[in-house]
């Protein structure tokens, strides 16, 4: 009788779409996000954590990527028979709560939030299907002032990170003007705005990706299609020449000033109501900003922001940042995007039946990240802790004392919990742990009442050059007394 097989193991390995973070790059983002917290907080904004899963119906159906299984969600169903899923973003849960919590919430209401999400979208080089949002939102204000506001406050957030003015701009559009020119194109009707959607959904997505595809790429995808390297098609909206024409026309309406760029913007919409009310709406969020002191140099009228998600109504924003990276094969290229949002007025209206004024911005919390390191700001390498060597197991609790006394004054330290045996494997784990000093106390320094510390960075650099003799010298290592330990690793770590 053959044997029962052994049952296979499981493949150490991340799933597709999704990475691991360690040290530095936990503890950077970390601080960065406090540092971002701070500037959402002395604007008045206040903290709040939202569940990971939200229903179905909650989250509704926004995300661009409709191709996608589920419409770009991971989602499934419970044993009550209710479809749940992971948040895509922060603003679907955020209504949710705006409307669950309405008689307990101050109006307007101000939150900001940061996390994880998850999207369930094709994964490709620095895109991920789990990465992390940072979001500020005003619920319950219907003046743009709050659009304003928000421009105003992530200029402050990216400087306030080390991105410096001349690296970075914020570009601002308006839904509204979008959908005056989609009117004028003739793939919108004001009297029925469910007509089109479909073919208006698809321009969206694709104008909102011209930098990417440039202006024939998107030109495809208003019209039969685009057909993408790996020879994946994407259908088009198929408009026809002349409809793509007036879409090209507002995505290139950016003139020197902004007030050159609204006065075009509003031959554009010509005939439409709606449409002069975005340029209104525009004109009046410039005034706003300058009155505050941002000026040009970091906010900006631009008509080719559009953001993809489908429910924003009025002002769309994106922060640029502005410097030139190189890409993975050698080329110079400006670093893109970090940060989008805008106004989302009838998002909690789903909830409600009544309309409910949103508005507020999402940063790319690792694009961030990896810009910051691009710039230098960051080193992506973290200074570990001190780590007391063991040299005698029988001595276990003085040296964790030693370690205690370390914590106490500031230091961070560990005592080596693995086995003490061989003394060379505790300095591996050292240099492994990135840590900056060691301490050892044998049998012999212990009756002597010394410790003898090692300066594990000086260390590294004499092997690196010294010649033997100086080596031998090892003036890397001192010895002090038990009593002056604290003090001198302070000394070494210049604290």
């Amino acid at each position: 009788m053959a044997k029962d097989k052994a049952p296979r193991r499981p493949r150490a390995e991340t799933p597709k779409g999704f990475r691991d973070y360690f040290g530095a790059e936990v503890t950077e983002r970390a601080e960065m996000l406090a540092t971002i917290a701070e500037v959402y907080r002395a604007h008045g904004f206040d903290p709040l954590e939202t569940s990971a899963v939200e229903t179905v119906e909650a989250l509704g159906k926004f995300l661009p990527d409709v191709d996608r299984p589920n419409e770009g969600v991971f989602a499934w169903q419970d044993e009550g028979g209710d479809w749940l899923a992971l948040r895509y973003d922060m603003t679907a849960p955020l209504a949710r709560v705006a409307a669950q919590f309405r008689n307990d919430l101050p109006a307007p209401y101000r939150r900001y939030t940061m996390g994880p999400v998850w999207r369930n979208e094709k994964p490709g080089p620095g895109r991920f299907r789990q990465f992390y949002q940072c979001d500020a939102d005003t619920v319950g204000a219907p003046s743009v002032a709050a659009d304003a506001e928000i421009c105003g406050m992530l200029a402050d957030a990216l400087e306030a990170v080390g991105i410096p003015r001349g690296d970075y701009i914020v570009r601002v559009n308006n839904r509204k003007v979008l959908n005056g020119v989609m009117e004028v194109a003739g793939v919108l009707d004001p009297t029925d705005p469910e007509k089109f959607a479909h073919e208006r959904g698809i321009v969206l997505r694709a104008i909102d990706k011209f930098d990417k595809f440039g202006e024939a790429g998107v030109r495809l995808l208003m019209g039969k299609g685009r057909m993408d390297e790996s020879g994946d098609f994407t259908k088009g909206a198929d408009l026809s020449d002349e409809q793509a024409d007036v879409v090209m026309g507002f995505m290139e309406a950016k003139r020197d000033t902004g007030a050159e760029t609204v006065a075009r913007l509003r031959e554009l919409v010509a005939g439409s109501a709606l449409g002069a009310e975005g340029v209104d709406e525009l004109e009046l969020i410039a005034s706003l900003l300058d009155s505050q002191g941002y000026g040009p140099d970091r906010i900006v009228i631009d008509p080719s922001v559009v953001r993809g998600l489908g429910y924003y109504t009025g002002p769309v924003f994106e922060a640029e940042l502005t410097f030139e990276i190189l890409d993975e094969k050698g080329r110079k290229r400006q670093f893109g995007s970090v940060a989008g949002g805008g106004r989302y007025d009838d998002l909690v209206k789903r909830f409600t039946g009544q309309a409910v004024p949103a508005t507020g911005v999402s940063i790319g919390v690792d694009r961030l990240l990896s810009a910051l390191r691009a710039k230098g700001r960051i080193g992506g390498v973290s200074k570990g802790p001190v780590v007391v060597t063991v040299m005698d197991r029988d001595r276990m609790g003085d040296y964790l004392g030693m370690a205690s006394e370390l914590r106490r004054a500031g230091v961070r330290a560990e005592v080596y919990l693995g086995n003490p045996k061989n003394f060379g494997n505790q300095l591996k784990y050292a240099d492994k742990r990135e840590s900056p000093v060691a301490i050892i106390q044998g049998t012999d320094e212990a009756t002597r009442g010394v410790v003898q510390i090692k300066d594990l960075v000086l260390g590294a650099k004499i092997a690196a050059s010294a010649s033997l003799e100086e080596w031998k010298e090892q003036p890397a290592q001192v010895e002090v007394t038990r009593a002056d330990m604290v003090a001198t690793v302070k000394k070494m770590l210049g604290a």
